[in-house]
């Protein structure tokens, strides 16, 4: 049966969606999130947002732990050196050229397909969850409709959002589905409007899953490709494909860190 306060908030939902749209307020505090959530489900359905994703949205709780996160990230802020030394780049090499040994025949079929060498994606999913040892636990869509409601970046996280409760709708998460901090999910976490967009079915199962490591290495690999990545050129800075893994991540430091260990784990 559900809560009084879930019933209340579906009820809100659907008086806004038979009532004029109105654009969803952002807020700085938990005070205002449940009316944000109110009038973000005209925009959510406006964009194709069914009833399975509707009702996610409806249940997503503020997320004090991700706001806490976003206003503290204070590792991109390290010098280079500092940045490798704390994300634990010689293991992550180390792990990632026996992780490319052992499944030879796996990345060569990727590089084929999207041009984009071992190195560089296992460089990301060692960075992002030390190969899938640690994918996060926070709800997914909780995490990115905080952030989609608070003021400091609204415009980026909406379209995230959005996509987190499509991703619902078609089953490939749920309201309960765990990820990062910011609502990044699998393993080389994806923010939701990318896994919507760039996940790819590695395996052949008939379904994209980024929590299923051969889904996830592939929809990497394509999201790197769609963004620019040119097959055989370098990606190194002042290289070609460098300005590719800007689109994975903004900040500079990741970026070298990257380039870099990629490059170990390549040679």
């Amino acid at each position: 049966m559900r809560s009084l306060k879930t019933l209340t908030l579906s009820l809100a939902l659907s008086a806004t969606l038979a009532a004029p749209a109105f654009a969803a307020q952002c807020g700085n505090n938990a005070n205002g999130f449940n009316a944000w959530k109110a009038a973000f489900a005209g925009e959510a359905q406006k964009a194709g947002v069914g009833q399975r994703g509707l009702n996610a949205l409806a249940n997503a709780k503020y997320a004090t732990a991700t706001i806490k996160a976003d206003r503290n990230q204070k590792s991109f802020k390290f010098t280079l050196e500092k940045f490798m030394q704390v994300r634990g780049a010689n293991t992550i090499v180390s792990q990632g050229r026996k992780r490319k040994a052992r499944n030879a025949g796996f990345y060569n079929s990727l590089e084929k397909q999207y041009g984009v060498p071992a190195g560089v994606l296992l460089a990301i999913h060692g960075m992002e969850t030390g190969f899938g040892g640690f994918m996060g636990n926070s709800r997914v869509v909780s995490a990115i409709t905080t952030l989609a409601y608070d003021c400091r970046r609204s415009d980026f996280f909406k379209p995230h959002a959005i996509g987190a409760l499509l991703l619902v709708d078609q089953g490939t998460i749920d309201g309960n589905t765990k990820g990062a901090a910011h609502g990044e999910l699998g393993h080389t976490q994806f923010l939701p409007g990318n896994a919507k967009r760039y996940g790819v079915d590695g395996n052949g199962d008939g379904r994209v899953d980024l929590y299923n490591q051969t889904d996830a290495m592939a929809s990497t690999a394509n999201f790197l490709r769609k963004k620019g990545w040119k097959p055989g050129q370098g990606y190194q800075q002042g290289q070609p494909n460098f300005k590719v893994i800007k689109q994975w991540n903004a900040a500079t430091v990741y970026q070298q860190a990257i380039a870099i260990m990629g490059a170990k784990i390549d040679g």
